[in-house]
């Protein structure tokens, strides 16, 4: 099976509310898939289709092989679910909670889980609802791992959990991923992290429409060009070469995925007069947000 995830002409509405038209992407295995989207464009809702907890207003969603909202006992043990945040039952102790889990998962590996939570230096007797945030993270990551599972599903993994953490975790799953060629289907609201673990981002609009590429292409193809504008005229954007404008006093920046000599002379032949105009480097924040605007 080449693709892990297929989503075809997806369509889901609440009510009057458009949430996806046509939506479509793919999700290749052995890769670390980021999804980045604005607040509000479905990213939640559309993992709760993925894993079978809402069905489609129509198109398919299709997860290793099954219709979404239909999957498999034996499919379900083999996707990782961390969703919203970091849930684990908090009357367990560290080795009561592995030993629940592991009843659930023919391929289950303690090694995997202990040589994570030994980490914290805790007695195995040590209770969940006496951890920090950041200790009940590496706990449910642990039990992720542990799993063994063909795909990982991580709705934002970064709620409540400081820089080392969050290194931490990103670590571990991305070491994981190499040595067992799984495959990770990744959001975050903490998208500088997402710029050392991914190797493909799908960008997704509200309504559906999405944007699929490597991380790298799209960080070498996607450009900042930054000027001095002295006079405030209207810049169009969304267009075949500006795709957005941010405007901040005299200083202007247009994002485009055309070399700097082509947005010169679109600016030129719109009469815009410019100063210094630059080619201007922007880590994958900054892409995002010139991508999807501030707003």
């Amino acid at each position: 099976m080449e693709n892990i995830i297929e989503v075809r002409n997806l369509c889901h509405h609440y009510g009057k509310n458009v949430i996806y038209e046509d939506l479509s992407f793919t999700v290749g295995r052995g890769k670390i898939f980021g999804l980045l989207g604005k607040n509000g464009v479905g990213k939640t809702t559309l993992i709760n289709i993925l894993m079978g907890f809402l069905r489609p207003t129509s198109g398919r969603c299709l997860v290793l092989g099954e219709d979404s909202y239909n999957l498999s006992p034996a499919t379900r043990e083999k996707i990782g679910l961390l969703f919203e945040g970091h849930l684990a039952y908090e009357f367990m102790s560290i080795s009561q909670i592995e030993k629940f889990y592991s009843s659930y998962y023919p391929s289950w590996d303690r090694d995997i889980y202990y040589g994570l939570v030994e980490r914290m230096g805790l007695s195995h007797n040590h209770r969940i609802s006496k951890m920090s945030c950041g200790q009940r993270s590496q706990v449910v990551l642990g039990l992720i791992l542990a799993q063994n599972p063909e795909l990982m599903i991580l709705d934002d993994y970064s709620m409540g959990l400081d820089a080392g953490y969050r290194r931490l975790f990103l670590d571990f799953l991305t070491e994981f991923v190499k040595e067992n060629n799984r495959t990770v289907f990744v959001t975050s609201h903490i998208i500088q992290d997402l710029e050392r673990l991914v190797d493909e981002v799908i960008f997704m609009e509200k309504g559906g429409n999405v944007l699929q590429t490597s991380l790298e292409l799209f960080m070498t193809g996607f450009r900042q060009y930054r000027f001095e504008c002295n006079e405030h005229k209207h810049i169009p954007a969304n267009n075949k070469i500006i795709h957005n404008v941010d405007i901040v006093g005299n200083r202007c920046s247009v994002y485009s995925f055309e070399p700097l000599e082509t947005v010169e002379t679109y600016l030129e032949e719109s009469g815009l007069v410019h100063s210094g105009l630059e080619d201007v480097p922007m880590s994958l924040e900054d892409a995002f947000i010139g991508l999807s605007g501030k707003y």
